[in-house]
């Protein structure tokens, strides 16, 4: 399984990448794994500021449901248009095309408690 060492974690297995002051977050390779094949994500808080781990939006997989939890707190600037016709790219490249949003980040000490990639592969076993 594939964990880029430039990204932090959460322990609900959401990703973030910082450029500055934007962050693009994502669900990771072991979460769309778990999920199956996803085809749809609804995302309707663009625009909104959101407290970190409030949910903001959510993932449907043929068999399941799941919420999708901000990492830490900000502003949602832009979701992925892909994924309106494609949410199979989260399955297929979640960590490039299947990417979900991008924000800007109100407290980057927040970042700090966020997973390291080693402590992200402990929580989930690999």
């Amino acid at each position: 399984m594939n964990f880029p060492e430039q990204l932090k974690y959460t322990k609900e297995h959401e990703w973030i990448a910082i450029e500055g002051n934007v962050a693009t977050v994502g669900i990771t390779e072991f979460a769309q794994g778990e999920l199956g094949d996803i085809i749809y994500v609804d995302i309707d808080t663009i625009g909104k500021e959101l407290s970190a781990e409030a949910v903001f939006g959510s993932v449907e997989a043929v068999k399941t449901v799941s919420d999708l939890f901000l990492p830490v707190s900000g502003t949602l600037i832009e979701k992925n248009p892909l994924l309106d016709s494609q949410p199979e790219l989260v399955n297929q490249d979640p960590y490039g095309d299947g990417w979900m949003i991008k924000m800007t980040i109100q407290d980057p000490s927040q970042l700090e408690s966020l997973l390291s990639v080693d402590a992200y592969k402990a929580l989930i076993g690999s």
